[in-house]
């Protein structure tokens, strides 16, 4: 039994072979178990001297067996990496590789130019109440400046908001009409001096062309401090001219209203490429209502007054317009149109 046991190992072609001489030999009806039973049966001598042959026997089987086993999956795993194996000089298929919207590119380079000049960016809800979106900023109800906003305006009241200090926050929703309720939140929350930009999405119930969408992006800017001039605020805008266009560029200031600033301006660069003065948002000092509303809230949080004697400049420009003068785009569509054409132009840029 036992040569002709391990010469069937020894040839056994494959691990189910393999298995079938296992059970064969070792199995509950195996040659050897039936072997193993039949020895109390035998004298008590006689049995001891057969037990220690078979015991023999069943190590060598296994043993046997095992080290088979082995040789088999070490065959069957080369045979394996032989009929899979890859010729790694060969180009590799190249995976589609997404990027960057546009619109997040330019405004990450606006943020990156006033972040230099030591500001900080902050962000805020879109949904917004009508008091840090309009009465904070000088623009109370039924005023005619509210016709500059067309807003979308949100049924119900504005409870669950939260204000900048995680006050419950009452009255009207809407959608906020531009990223300057995130200026007086940050000064509800804050004391002067800061710098400090507010980038984000707006919503304005416009009628959609080349040049105007209903969502839009912008990004704007606050500066507060003791002796703060218009003087401070030209020269932001001066050195976002130089960072845009090269030191060929300058600024331009026209006088403007806008309820939230006096004076207020709307401000140009000159664009020495295409040798013409771009239009790109308004600006100017904020208008002492707005630090007044500012710390009228304070104290009814109970906190001290903080905007007394002091000053401050903002200004807000559209991200779109930019976007459309850096990259070439025609129609302000392009960038929420969601067409693969378009936008797989702008995987590469960094």
């Amino acid at each position: 039994m036992e040569q002709e046991a391990l010469k069937a190992i020894r040839e056994a072609q494959d691990l189910e072979a393999l298995k079938a001489l296992r059970a064969r030999y070792l199995g509950r009806k195996g040659l050897l178990t039936q072997e193993m039973k039949a020895l109390a049966a035998l004298p008590l001598e006689e049995r001891r001297a057969r037990g220690q042959a078979l015991n023999a026997l069943k190590e060598a089987l296994e043993k046997a067996l095992e080290e088979r086993e082995k040789e088999l999956e070490k065959e069957a795993l080369e045979k394996a990496l032989e009929g899979e194996r890859l010729d790694v000089s060969l180009p590799g298929a190249r995976l589609f590789a997404g990027g960057l919207h546009p619109i997040t590119l330019m405004e990450r380079e606006l943020v990156e130019i006033f972040r230099a000049l030591g500001y900080q960016a902050v962000e805020g809800p879109e949904v917004e109440s009508e008091f840090f979106n309009f009465d904070a900023l000088n623009i109370p109800e039924h005023h005619p400046a509210r016709d500059m906003w067309d807003t979308f305006w949100l049924a119900g009241e504005g409870y669950g908001l939260e204000g900048p200090l995680g006050e419950e926050v009452r009255g009207r929703l809407l959608l906020r009409t531009h990223t300057s309720p995130m200026q007086v939140r940050y000064m509800v929350a804050h004391t002067p001096p800061f710098r400090i930009l507010a980038p984000g999405r707006v919503f304005r119930f416009e009628q959609t062309d080349a040049t105007h969408e209903a969502v839009f992006h912008q990004l704007e800017g606050l500066v507060v401090g003791e002796g703060i001039t218009m003087a401070h605020l030209k020269g932001a805008i001066y050195e976002l001219a130089q960072a845009l266009f090269g030191p060929s560029s300058k600024v331009r200031f026209q006088p403007v209203y806008f309820p939230f600033v006096e004076p207020g301006a709307q401000f140009a660069l000159w664009w020495p490429e295409g040798g013409k003065w771009l239009e790109l948002g308004g600006a100017g000092m904020v208008h002492p209502k707005v630090f007044q509303a500012v710390d009228a809230y304070r104290e009814r949080l109970g906190l001290p007054p903080a905007y007394r004697g002091v000053t401050g400049f903002a200004f807000g420009l559209g991200v779109e317009r930019l976007a459309m003068l850096r990259y070439g785009v025609p129609d302000i569509r392009y960038f929420f149109g969601g067409r693969l054409k378009v936008l797989e132009q702008f995987k590469g840029v960094l």
